[in-house]
């Protein structure tokens, strides 16, 4: 079976299967030498830097290849970044199945999917033709269809961090919010299913979890109260910190600031979404409101130089997340996303998924991306990873063990 794609806007077929390499030489066999050579890179059809070993994904593929001796091909392989040890603070459990997964147990369970293919299904769940954060959010509706049984919670669970742990994850933490499996279980279940999953992936791999309970900001604030008493009972037992996620435009978190509060006071940590579907007075809230110690994206926080200052002076980490922010419209291309400004002023960035099924990438891809298409370089990416596992919510002594483990991989690469 062949695809049709296009390359500099020149149509060419391919066969299933074939890499960007094979395409560019379909076009034009000198360009795809000077790919090879390093004279040229190739980028997709917005300006994200793809690996011209990468297969296509799918037909009507747009592909530009640039020639240019002064940047070059990203001077670091994606095979390298693969094998970076890294560390992830920011991805949701829901947005981040397998889809053969999903397949199987939509039909253990009699639910109807959008496809019936995994590659299929991988298309219907993308989100990269998004038009806003509320129409982003959609696609969690058709992944949460499955995972309504404690069984599919720790199956999920446990796939999830063998999949991290195959990308070079050293320590994540994932998020999800359990009143989003009620009525169909208790909070405690919801709760103790990805846990159970977790720890037998975290004995298989090595991979160090945590897990992050969120509250959503369009359900009523007493359910976020309800939601962070429930989680303050699995805080020794992998429950690491208290969330709020959600659209984020017209549902302020100064009305679940009870619940931070009770979860802080019972010894969860707290971070908050905050600066992508809305302004930095969002950031701000979820700061001064909620008392949130990190910030999900914070992506608009460059509108307000003060609070910027603030953020700076006070060493909140930012969970930053590249690829995410493009098919929310946050911002308008990879180019103008503010990630490598932040990091050059002080900021703690940190480097995250989001989803990755939902937004089609790994971690790996992520850290390729802000090589590639912001100019970070090693050092930078070095600082990054450091950066998260420096922020993440560990008990001291587990963050020095994981600060030092990191280090000496990154030096022995």
């Amino acid at each position: 079976m062949s695809l049709r794609v296009f390359v500099n806007e020149q149509p060419v077929t391919v066969a299933r299967g074939a890499t960007v390499r094979d395409a560019v030489a379909a076009l034009d066999g000198d360009l795809a030498g000077l790919l090879a050579s390093g004279a040229a890179y190739a980028t997709d059809g917005v300006g994200r830097p793809v690996d011209a070993a990468d297969p296509i994904a799918e037909g009507g593929a747009i592909l530009r290849v640039v020639v240019t001796a002064r940047q070059g091909p990203p001077r670091l392989s994606k095979e390298l970044l693969r094998r970076w040890p890294k560390a992830e603070l920011h991805v949701h459990l829901d947005g981040s199945l397998r889809p053969q997964t999903m397949l199987e147990l939509a039909r253990a369970q009699g639910v109807r999917l959008p496809a019936d293919t995994p590659d299929g299904l991988a298309q219907a769940l993308s989100v990269k033709h998004a038009k806003s954060l509320e129409e982003y959010l959609t696609k969690y509706e058709i992944t949460l269809s499955v995972m309504q049984t404690r069984a599919a919670l720790e199956r999920i669970a446990y796939e999830f961090v063998l999949d991290a742990a195959a990308d070079g994850v050293r320590y994540v933490e994932v998020r999800y919010s359990p009143l989003l499996h009620r009525p169909a279980l208790t909070l405690a279940q919801a709760i103790e299913a990805p846990l159970a999953g977790i720890k037998r992936a975290e004995a298989e791999t090595g991979t160090k979890v945590g897990l992050i309970v969120c509250a959503i900001r369009t359900r009523p604030p007493d359910e976020s109260l309800e939601l962070a008493r429930a989680a303050a009972e699995y805080r020794g037992a992998g429950v690491v910190a208290f969330d709020l996620a959600g659209a984020e435009r017209g549902h302020p978190a100064r009305e679940h600031a009870p619940a931070f509060a009770y979860a802080a006071a019972h010894g969860l940590a707290c971070t908050c979404h905050a600066g992508e579907g809305d302004g930095p007075h969002s950031i701000h809230e979820a700061l001064h409101a909620c008392g949130a110690r990190r910030i999900g994206h914070g992506t608009r926080l460059g509108e307000e130089p003060a609070l910027l200052d603030e953020v700076v002076a006070r060493g909140i980490p930012l969970e930053m997340c590249l690829t995410s922010n493009l098919h929310t419209h946050t911002v308008a291309a990879i180019a103008e996303h503010p990630l490598k400004r932040y990091l050059d002023r002080g900021v703690v960035v940190t480097l995250n998924t989001d989803g990755r099924l939902v937004d089609g990438i790994s971690l790996t891809d992520e850290y390729f991306l802000a090589h590639g298409a912001l100019g970070l370089t090693r050092q930078d990416l070095a600082r990054v990873t450091l950066n998260a596992c420096e922020s993440a919510f560990l008990p001291e002594y587990e963050k020095v063990a994981l600060v030092a483990r990191v280090q000496s991989e990154l030096e022995a690469l």
